[in-house]
């Protein structure tokens, strides 16, 4: 039997990222190549290419894929065209494409609901379907929804995220069930709050808002990007072998107080 840092190790694996262009996908997307993947991003800004070419100086084969993942055909070019730079294998996937919208329900405009719905929910659905059959057939395979605190709860302001993100959670254990015994984990890591691009400007431009959201955190800050990497990577690992279908949430212990 493999030691502990042989079954963390993901040498050789061969890894799919969506939304990994930047923020806490990019983050994730780093650990993987850390920790021995290949990786291929994909992502619909053309930032991904570079994002690429930063990460590839890890050592690991990372490539960049730019597309809609919310446009079916063109979610298909773009998973073909993924597995083609992975040789046609595809170990992991880190499904954590997502947008988010802000407006009381009573006001939300249809359109804006199907945009995220579309994106955080329909696309996720429909590249886990693409990945799944791949490693259906490959009788093997890591499946890593991102879902959301909004998986658990329901927050004001972000309808379409929540029932978006409470999908998620749902679908992920559906897939687990389904798939657990042909090889296939199906787990969801459920991020708290995180200092990212869209949020980063929260303690200068509302500190009251930073310091009441400190307050619940039992950690007494918000996470950072890299507060991910550990989980992903076990995840992805062959150390998480028999757990499938957890929504886990890495929140600094939010969700506990």
């Amino acid at each position: 039997m493999k030691n502990i840092l042989e079954q963390m190790s993901l040498t050789g694996k061969k890894a799919l990222v969506t939304g990994g262009a930047r923020g806490l996908n990019y983050s994730i997307a780093e650990g993987l190549c850390e920790a021995g993947a290949d990786v291929v991003l994909l992502d619909i800004s053309e930032t991904v290419f570079e994002s690429a070419k930063t990460l590839s100086q890890l050592g690991t084969k990372v490539y960049g894929v730019k597309g809609d993942l919310s446009d079916t055909s063109d979610l298909d070019r773009m998973y073909a065209e993924a597995l083609g730079y992975l040789g046609g294998r595809l170990d992991i996937l880190i499904n954590g494409a997502g947008i988010q919208y802000r407006c009381l329900a009573k006001d939300f405009p249809e359109d804006q609901w199907r945009r995220v719905l579309d994106l955080n929910l329909n696309a996720l659905f429909f590249m886990a379907q693409r990945a799944g059959r791949t490693m259906l057939e490959q009788g093997y395979g890591r499946l890593i929804n991102i879902a959301s605190l909004s998986s658990f709860d329901g927050a004001s302001m972000i309808a379409a995220y929540t029932a978006s993100k409470g999908g998620v959670a749902q679908l992920t254990k559906v897939l687990s069930t389904e798939w657990a015994e042909q090889g296939i984990n199906v787990n969801a890591i459920a991020p708290g709050y995180m200092v990212t691009e869209l949020t980063k400007n929260i303690k200068e431009v509302n500190p009251k808002q930073y310091e009441s959201i400190c307050t619940r955190i039992p950690k007494g800050r918000w996470g950072q990007p890299e507060d991910l990497k550990g989980l992903a990577v076990f995840l992805a690992s062959d150390a998480s072998e028999y757990m499938t279908g957890q929504i886990i949430p890495v929140d600094g212990g939010y969700l506990s107080k």
